[in-house]
């Protein structure tokens, strides 16, 4: 079985954001890239169900500028086998990444897709959901365990009211929730295999995919800054203080 796993690069979880000063966008000069941390959890699943016998191959993707290949040698340092990188300096959007990701899936002919659930940069949590509407193929989303068998997959995921497991028919495409596992760290032999491992580089207008944004950032800004709390002497003083106050009672 042949698994597919969408990786992103995202200005690293550790770092502080900074809003540019005309507020069109988050200023990333000088600052940390990394794996986007959900898509860690997608590439350390592929990898278990490889070492398990359920996947014979794992071919790692992402999208962006050409330096992204580095997120890709991250994937392949962890187990991958391979890499394929769509090259754009345009904004790629989630409808334009579930595209992407549905040319690349229809010349792969995988039987499971892998993606995480979100990226930290955006919040959309939206692509993985889009490529299997596109594809046609069954989902399952927000994952904390997933079992497969030979043609089906059974994914328990995480719902408002607690745990929900869903039968798949394979092929079929699954986003990845933070309780799925741990992922590994990249030891320097598997490192320095990654370097030799190989990356296919394609472009959106090989795919036949049109990518122009469909929406406009008109303002990024920081939240507020929130005021310091205070400490209250007694119930009745928070009730006085909620009521009179804050007025939310």
């Amino acid at each position: 079985m042949k698994v597919l796993v969408a990786v992103k690069r995202v200005v690293d979880y550790n770092v502080k954001i900074r809003v540019k000063a005309d507020g069109s966008g988050i200023d990333t000069g000088n600052v940390k890239f990394s794996m986007n941390p959900f898509d860690e959890i997608a590439v350390e699943e592929a990898v278990r169900l490889k070492e398990a016998g359920k996947a014979s191959e794992i071919v790692a993707v992402s999208m962006g500028p050409a330096i992204a290949h580095e997120t890709i040698r991250t994937a392949l340092a962890m187990g991958a086998d391979r890499g394929i990188l769509v090259t754009s300096d345009e904004e790629l959007q989630p409808l334009a990444v579930a595209k992407l990701l549905k040319a690349i899936v229809e010349r792969e002919a995988p039987k499971l897709v892998i993606l995480g659930k979100q990226a930290i940069d955006d919040d959309a949590n939206q692509t993985g959901q889009m490529l299997a509407a596109l594809l046609g193929w069954p989902q399952g989303t927000f994952a904390s365990k997933v079992v497969l068998h030979s043609d089906t997959a059974e994914v328990t995921r995480e719902v408002d009211g607690g745990l929900e497991m869903v039968a798949l028919t394979l092929p079929a495409v699954v986003t990845t929730d933070l309780r799925l596992n741990e992922p590994r760290y990249a030891s320097l032999p598997n490192i320095m295999k990654a370097k030799k491992k190989p990356i296919d580089t394609l472009t959106p207008a090989e795919l036949g995919v049109d990518v122009t944004p469909r929406l406009v950032t008109l303002k990024v800004e920081e939240p507020p800054k929130r005021k310091s709390g205070i400490k209250v002497g007694s119930v009745a003083e928070l009730v006085d203080r909620l009521k009179n106050e804050a007025k939310v009672i």
